[in-house]
């Protein structure tokens, strides 16, 4: 089992320091240990959880609810099938947000290629002088 210091498991995990604190003070992060001059120590097991954390609140998950996971998986096993339908319910919604966003990547990139197939401002010398129309409004 190793020992890693604040700065170390912020670097691994990609939290900073302050939301390790915070996870600790609301006990995201339980029983973290301190050497004999205070100073917190993660282990293995705490990096652990905050891989899992990360993967959560990348994917949208609200805080009370990695809460309650958390909370769940340190009752034991006899939660195994309550955190198992936490993470489907969070999974579908995680589901339900990459179609919208796939839906929405694809319009962007149409409206993306409309304005490729536009032709390009002519050099200034070409131009017109001040009876050019200007372009129609498009969205």
């Amino acid at each position: 089992m190793s020992g890693y210091a604040p700065a170390e498991a912020a670097r691994r995990s990609g939290f900073s320091l302050d939301t390790l604190r915070y996870y600790e003070k609301i006990g995201l992060l339980a029983d973290v240990g301190r050497t004999t001059g205070g100073q917190r120590v993660f282990t293995d097991d705490d990096l652990g959880w905050l891989v899992l954390f990360r993967c959560l609140r990348d994917t949208g998950m609200p805080i009370a609810q990695m809460c309650r996971y958390a909370e769940l998986a340190r009752e034991g096993d006899h939660t195994v099938d309550e955190r198992r339908e936490l993470l489907k319910q969070h999974a579908a919604r995680v589901e339900e947000q990459m179609l919208l966003l796939s839906r929405q990547y694809e319009h962007l990139r149409e409206k993306i290629r409309f304005y490729e197939r536009l032709p390009g401002p002519a050099p200034e010398a070409e131009q017109p002088t001040a009876t050019r129309p200007g372009p129609a409004v498009s969205r």
